[in-house]
């Protein structure tokens, strides 16, 4: 299986209560499709999924799974910086029908190479089904290296890492030594045109929360080669980019997916939902490039 293109990094929605709104995450996810998203990712960042409880992971995969089978596939974020915990969740996930899991390096800890290594050879062995990697130092406060990362592209069923370390030099030595079916997927929006340039396959996004249509165009221009029209594209799109990240991921797309009527500007402690400003930044951002 080869994941390129636009993936959606999906948010979860929250009623003023706080509790999950299940049936706006079924509409958000029909929404997705219907605007040609290549595929969805439940259970990242952008999710909240620190903050849910695991009969609400579980019920949210299964609705993913409900509305994009036959569609799109669907990539389980299962990441945990305790390497018991990550196999746990690949076991409970599973049943709910995923496509594919999405592990980000362990958090916190801060392992070394080897732990690592380690760590994902333990995943490649615990499932069947594809992996992708997910290194995002910011996060993270540990970097995957680019000979960490391609040891681990030789495991057979580890096809794709998402990076986020922002670091071109590291990104590009891994898309050219990679063995042949593993793909590199940008983790930032903004570098999606520049890596896929050079041989990337597409973006986990924040911003096709908000902007799928235009975002699953974009990277349909790029996967044609159409570059020239994508350069363009990038530079309408890159104030997206940017006020997506004025304040941390989830606050501002939610704010703007709030604009929309999409879902109710709420997050779970300790996040919150945005300032004024934030807001104001988003629903002029969505004026702007249409976004319906």
């Amino acid at each position: 299986m080869e994941f390129k293109g636009c993936g959606t990094a999906l948010v979860t929605p929250f009623k003023k209560d706080l509790s999950v709104d299940y049936d706006r995450y079924r509409a958000l996810i029909k929404r997705q499709i219907e605007n040609g998203i290549h595929f969805i990712v439940p259970l990242g960042t952008t999710g909240e999924t620190p903050c849910l409880e695991k009969d609400e992971k579980k019920r949210l995969l299964s609705i993913a799974v409900e509305e994009a089978k036959g569609k799109v596939p669907v990539v389980a974020g299962a990441g945990s910086n305790y390497t018991k915990q990550v196999l746990s969740n690949i076991k409970e996930f599973e049943g709910t029908g995923v496509d594919a899991f999405l592990i980000v390096t362990p958090y916190y800890n801060k392992p070394t190479q080897d732990g690592m290594y380690n760590h994902f050879k333990s995943v490649s062995e615990s499932t069947d089904k594809p992996i992708i990697m997910y290194n995002v130092p910011s996060r993270t406060s540990v970097n995957m290296n680019a000979d960490t990362c391609l040891r681990l592209a030789e495991l057979k069923n580890i096809i794709a890492t998402k990076e986020a370390s922002g670091s071109y030099a590291q990104i590009s030595e891994i898309i050219r030594n990679a063995p042949e079916g593993f793909s590199v997927l940008s983790g930032n929006d903004d570098e999606t045109l520049s890596l896929c340039a050079t041989g990337a396959k597409g973006v986990i996004s924040v911003a096709s929360n908000l902007a799928p249509k235009q975002m699953s165009d974009y990277l349909n221009m790029i996967l044609k080669g159409d570059f020239k029209s994508a350069e363009k594209e990038y530079h309408r799109l890159t104030p997206l980019f940017k006020n997506c990240f004025v304040e941390s991921n989830p606050i501002p797309v939610k704010a703007g997916m709030a604009y929309l009527g999409l879902i109710e500007n709420e997050l779970r402690a300790p996040l919150y939902a945005s300032t004024k400003k934030t807001y104001d930044i988003m629903k002029e951002t969505v004026v702007n490039l249409g976004i319906r």
